[in-house]
């Protein structure tokens, strides 16, 4: 073999190379070290609380390499969760997402094949049915604390402010609550009601 002819060979080899790690290596934008958090029911996805920083679960699947339940940070977006799941295969279909829906509690984020059909193009998944509405005046401790953003805690003040002032008149009462703010108040409002 030539010496030309090597060092082409030795060129096109560095350069193989050079793109295979390219393509193969993670992108590392994120500054977020996304964690699965594991399998567990499924539930409507909820809006975080954005203003609190309130953390997001999401279920990556289909064309990913590492499917899997991921807990990230509020505003992120479908291409983070994508990236947090190792990000796409090969036979991913990307142009079928929009990768620049934020992201909601509780959602799947599915990575289609090329190939497939798709029903919803959307990181964000849609609920399966209406979430049931509770009704402030006459829930017990239980149905408020199911509620997104309303623990063990914040039930009690509710149920105490209820006590304390003979029952809710309208939902906006709420923001009367310790603990209660516009942007929990916003995410409550089409989830409860006042008979």
């Amino acid at each position: 073999m030539r010496f030309a002819d090597r060092r082409l060979l030795l060129a096109l080899c560095v350069v193989a190379f050079a793109g295979a790690l390219l393509v193969g290596r993670p992108d590392d934008a994120d500054p977020i070290p996304p964690t699965p958090t594991g399998t567990g029911t499924t539930a409507a996805p909820t809006p975080a609380d954005e203003s609190a920083g309130a953390p997001v679960t999401v279920h990556v699947a289909g064309a990913v390499r590492r499917p899997g339940v991921y807990r990230l940070a509020a505003g992120r977006r479908g291409q983070d969760a994508i990236r947090a799941a190792g990000g796409a295969t090969r036979r991913a279909d990307l142009a079928a997402l929009n990768l620049a829906a934020p992201l909601l509690d509780g959602a799947q984020v599915l990575v289609p094949e090329r190939g497939t059909a798709h029903a919803v193009p959307s990181a964000r998944a849609a609920p399966s049915a209406p979430a049931p509405v509770v009704h402030l005046n006459s829930a017990d401790a239980a149905a408020l604390d199911a509620l997104p953003g309303v623990g063990p805690a914040t039930a009690a003040r509710i149920l105490a402010w209820r006590d304390e002032h003979g029952g809710f008149v309208a939902v906006d009462e709420l923001l009367e609550v310790p603990g209660i703010g516009p942007a929990k108040l916003e995410t409550l409002r089409p989830l409860v009601a006042v008979p």
